[in-house]
């Protein structure tokens, strides 16, 4: 409902509510009622006095069930419908208020307003015309009547611009007839017509789901909405939508089969974020491809997918999956910072970091206010120095992906290799220097935090890193070679187990 219809449904509310209790200083009485609808007729006016409304509406039902016969009891009813915005329930008792005393311009006034606001024009215009003959002098009803003939004018224009094609221009007058029949279903069913044609799909889906309101048992609305929304991404909503239609209508030939495919996407959906979340990126990844069997044609379920399968291939190492995929995002929206961030991480899987500080620096550029980019450049710049110095992954010769079994696997090759009582060469101390650097990356790599702390871009093992001041690597107090000194004069034993 728009602002204008909320604020027009406001005051009729509180302009119904004052005449009623008005009315009822100079006809409280005057029908002999019996004593017991008397009753409800007084506690119902003084609950609306308190707009207790809901509990006013208790007491005028009682109050007709009482006294069939009595006009007033069913215009004070009405009077309660219209307030709590229920004109469909109100227009029957305003209809039987007319049917018992058709001389009763309060009430014929009060239809006419309704049918007004449901578009119902000639019939709103009959009645203001039977008040005005009653009553020359109405202000209300002048204005009503003169304003029916120029706006069945307008609504005319307003649908042979749409049969036209000539969008904006139908929509332009539909929103002035719209102010003042805001219950009239065909005028909001058309102008969603057109916000769809236009692509805004956003203002459709607040004129479809007013018709919910308006309109009993509206399955189409309600099939509509749900495909508007799972058109725009939102397949939640889209869910919650099917399902009303469903409610209304348990076999709808469309509903159910659109209910069973959106049920089935937002379930992989949400399973390959929990997946994502989870870190378990193969399952995330096979979640992912589900996806885009389920829904191989809508763009933004497509885009959805593959950004699960960037972010899950090159967390799970899949080094030219992930480049393949978060490229084809990027070639298509090229400032998507989430994309820019997976290929960044992904560069860094590969060892480029020069290339994941350029995308780490590009998603900086787009949102400054991005923790995670920021975070991820800072660390992009320390390893793409720390890759200029001493690098354990390359030492063992295994990828950053690698698990405990396989570092355990390299060292000990490499140990085997430069242990300098067992190297073959001549020079002793290139030997003691590589076997002292496998070691550390082992240390290192062993260590989930100190490995966590050398993938960040930082060197445990490094003292000016640690902000310990210069010196030696092994001031930091790990030494391969024990309390032995320097110069081939050490004193350790190496074993492989």
């Amino acid at each position: 409902m728009s602002v204008i219809t909320v604020r027009g449904v406001i005051c009729l509310t509180k302009s119904i509510i004052m005449f009623i209790l008005s009315l009822d200083v100079y006809l409280e009485g005057v029908d002999g009622s019996p004593a017991e609808v008397q009753q409800h007729l007084e506690m119902g006016k003084k609950l609306l006095a308190a707009g207790q409304l809901a509990d006013a509406l208790s007491h005028y039902h009682a109050a007709v069930d009482g006294d069939p016969n009595n006009y007033m009891t069913y215009f004070r009813r009405a009077t309660v419908f219209l307030a709590l915005g229920k004109s469909k329930s109100a227009l029957p008792d305003l209809d039987k208020v007319i049917q018992l005393k058709p001389d009763f311009t309060a009430a014929r006034s009060q239809r006419g307003n309704v049918l007004l606001k449901q578009g119902n024009l000639d019939m709103a215009k009959a009645d203001f015309a039977i008040v005005l003959s009653r009553d020359p002098t109405n202000e209300e009803a002048n204005l009503n009547i003169q304003q029916i003939h120029p706006l069945q004018s307008s609504i005319e224009e307003a649908k042979r611009f749409f049969h036209m094609r000539e969008f904006q221009a139908s929509i332009d007058l539909l929103t002035q007839a719209i102010e003042v029949c805001p219950w009239d279903v065909e005028l909001r069913e058309i102008r969603s017509e057109c916000y769809m044609a236009q692509g805004d799909y956003f203002k459709a889906v607040g004129d479809i789901r007013s018709t919910t309101k308006l309109r009993n048992d509206n399955t189409p609305a309600f099939l509509k909405l749900s495909l508007l929304y799972y058109d725009m991404g939102d397949a939640e909503n889209s869910l919650l939508n099917i399902r009303e239609c469903l409610k209304l209508d348990p076999d709808h030939k469309a509903c159910h089969p659109h209910y069973k495919k959106v049920k089935k996407l937002v379930k992989q959906i949400q399973s390959a974020q929990d997946f994502r979340n989870e870190k378990r990126y193969e399952e995330c990844i096979s979640k992912a491809q589900q996806m885009l069997t389920t829904e191989p044609t809508v763009t933004l379920y497509i885009m959805k997918a593959k950004s699960f399968l960037c972010h899950c291939r090159s967390r799970a190492g899949h080094i030219e999956e992930a480049f393949d995929i978060c490229n084809e995002i990027l070639n298509l929206e090229p400032e998507n910072i989430e994309a820019l961030m997976d290929r960044a991480e992904t560069y860094i899987f590969n060892e480029q970091f020069d290339q994941a500080v350029n995308d780490f620096q590009f998603a900086v550029n787009i949102d400054g206010d991005n923790r995670q980019a920021k975070e991820g450049l800072d660390k992009a710049q320390k390893l793409l120095k720390q890759s200029q110095k001493r690098d354990y992954y390359k030492i063992l010769g295994i990828k950053r992906t690698a698990r405990k079994k396989e570092i355990m696997k390299a060292y000990k090759k490499m140990a085997k290799k430069w242990h300098p009582d067992r190297y073959k060469g001549d020079d002793k101390k290139k030997a003691e220097k590589m076997f002292v650097d496998i070691a550390a990356a082992k240390e290192v790599l062993t260590d989930p935090e100190k490995r966590q702390q050398f993938d960040n871009g930082e060197d445990p093992l490094d003292p000016e890193q640690q902000q310990h001041g210069g010196g030696h690597p092994w001031n930091q107090g790990f030494n391969p070679f024990g309390s032995g000194g320097g110069g081939g004069g050490y004193n350790f034993k190496f074993h492989f187990n």
